[in-house]
């Protein structure tokens, strides 16, 4: 009954035609999505038709068929889409401005918490959360934060104005507190995610309670599979401007990692290699460049699979993250994975645990760490680090 399920079905089903029009053609399995319904239907290519008619369930291989699919299931379904669309979008990557400069990121304005009590207690609690909130999802460097207001509005001098706004409330009642965040769209004021965190109120816990809730709420926003980078994975499956190209590369190389193909990561490792030439001073995209040049090595991508040529590079790519940005926890990240690869699990562990000390509500690098932990002896406290993103995507 909700209408913008019917306009994201359409753009799923065009974006499935773009793709089999481009990157898809000689693929032996087509999906689609009939008009009048939103059940998948997926037949071999010599079954498939031009027509626009819903095929019958006899036309549908029941054993591809499979209901009830997982949130990852259709990340990677979406990043199937990117990937596409950026097939195109690598094309126009060398007309890019900004020389060494950064690139176009998502820009997120923290606003001001209202309080809603109006008490003493109740303005010293709402005070601190804003502070909690900036210093977690800062630490996130896939995304920039703000806290002018002014730099949102139209014609204040910015070329790139923060497209997404965080905005929260506190409401103090018998001994509990509520907290209530948002993030909208800056341009339209359209909510895109909303929560709640109830808890009881206890002085001596205060600061513990505004930690936990910034934390909760800088992982659901800021996490590479969050609500921006969904957000703007949708955004970019539809068009990619120009100034936007360096940012798909990273959702893309995102997109690929919930799928793990080896056509998506040929695609996301030469559209990384790209923008790392365009900015050099760009960490994040050295960083995701040396996690491709890993798994052409773990995962037998590629003709040089025997050779410890990708895992040189991914070295280097790794220690030009880290030399550009030293707190940059995905640059770190690759840096632990390649120094594990090497053989050097002490000081691969070490750097991960540095890594999570700068950022512990990262959850790709807190499993990633922990998978690390766990395979070399330390079972408990790997599985641990492993749970607790497994947890977070339950909750949410």
């Amino acid at each position: 009954m909700d209408p913008v399920v019917r306009i994201e079905a359409g753009r799923v089903r065009r974006a499935l035609e773009r793709y089999y029009l481009v990157a898809g053609q000689a693929d032996q399995l087509v999906i689609t999505i009939p008009k009048g319904g939103y059940v998948p239907a997926f037949a071999w290519r010599t079954q498939a038709t031009a027509e626009v008619s819903a095929p019958s369930q006899s036309q549908i291989p029941r054993h591809l068929f499979r209901r009830g699919w997982s949130s990852w299931t259709w990340l990677g379904a979406a990043a199937l889409t990117l990937i596409a669309g950026l097939a195109f979008s690598m094309l126009e990557l060398g007309k890019m401005v900004g020389g060494e400069g950064q690139p176009t990121i998502p820009r997120l304005l923290v606003m001001p918490f209202e309080d809603l009590s109006g008490t003493p207690q109740s303005k010293m609690i709402t005070r601190g959360f804003a502070d909690e909130v900036i210093g977690k999802v800062a630490k996130f460097r896939e995304i920039v934060v703000l806290t002018d207001a002014s730099s949102a509005q139209p014609g204040s001098g910015r070329d790139n104005p923060p497209l997404y706004a965080l905005q929260g409330s506190v409401r103090l009642e018998g001994g509990r507190f509520r907290l209530g965040v948002r993030v909208v769209r800056s341009d339209d004021g359209s909510v895109l995610w909303a929560n709640t965190y109830d808890e009881n109120l206890d002085p001596l816990t205060i600061l513990d309670l505004q930690a936990n809730a910034a934390a909760a709420i800088a992982t659901a926003i800021a996490q590479p599979y969050g609500i921006i980078f969904q957000a703007d994975a949708s955004h970019v499956s539809q068009t990619v401007p120009n100034d936007w190209n360096a940012y798909a590369c990273t959702l893309a190389y995102y997109g690929y990692r919930a799928e793990l193909n080896p056509q998506a990561h040929s695609t996301v490792e030469s559209c990384l290699e790209r923008t790392t030439e365009q900015f050099p001073k760009y960490a994040t995209a050295w960083a995701l460049l040396a996690l491709t040049y890993i798994d052409q090595l773990r995962f037998r991508y590629g003709s040089d699979r025997s050779s410890p040529h990708a895992l040189d590079l991914a070295m280097n790519a790794a220690r030009r993250a880290v030399e550009l940005d030293p707190q940059n926890v995905r640059g770190l990240q690759a840096e632990m994975l390649a120094r594990y690869f090497r053989g050097e699990v002490e000081t691969a562990l070490a750097v991960g645990k540095r890594a999570l000390s700068i950022n512990p509500n990262d959850t790709e690098l807190s499993a990633e760490y922990g998978f690390r932990l766990a395979l070399s002896g330390q079972w408990n406290a790997g599985c641990e680090l492993i749970s607790c993103p497994t947890e977070r995507w339950v909750t949410d």
